[in-house]
């Protein structure tokens, strides 16, 4: 199975420009826990998560309507293609210890995978189960 047919589509996305307050408004009105970060011309650039917001902005006193994403968000985004299979995926997922994979094509976001795509499709339980137990253990 490919990954464009698990994948979610239509996903909100920022500018390294948008405050962090914009950020944290979206994930919580979309019950999200991370968005791309685009360019102008579309092209990735970034994430930001939830966990970005509270250690790299909330916990160090920061004023979130006055930090930019680009100040505080991961950069070197690990992508997939729509065209990838399901188990290349979970693979990426586990060994860049990610609970979601933005989607690209051409460099631009067409979709996020996430652990609970992987673990809704019967197909892909176990690599969904083995890819979150690869995340969960300790960093050496």
């Amino acid at each position: 199975m490919k990954v464009s047919e698990r994948m979610t589509t239509g996903v909100h996305t920022l500018s390294p420009d948008a405050s962090v307050t914009a950020a944290a408004e979206l994930l919580k009105k979309h019950d999200i826990g991370a968005l791309p970060v685009v360019d102008a011309a579309g092209n990735a650039r970034g994430m930001i998560t939830d966990r970005d917001i509270a250690l790299r902005c909330a916990a160090e006193g920061e004023n979130p309507d006055g930090v930019k994403i680009r100040e505080i968000m991961s950069r070197g985004i690990v992508g997939i293609s729509p065209e990838a299979d399901l188990a290349e995926a979970a693979d990426l997922m586990a060994k860049k210890r990610l609970r979601r994979l933005p989607v690209l094509a051409e460099g631009r976001v067409v979709g996020m995978l996430s652990l609970s795509d992987l673990a809704t499709s019967r197909s892909y339980q176990m690599e969904a189960g083995k890819a979150l137990a690869d995340i969960s253990l300790p960093q050496q």
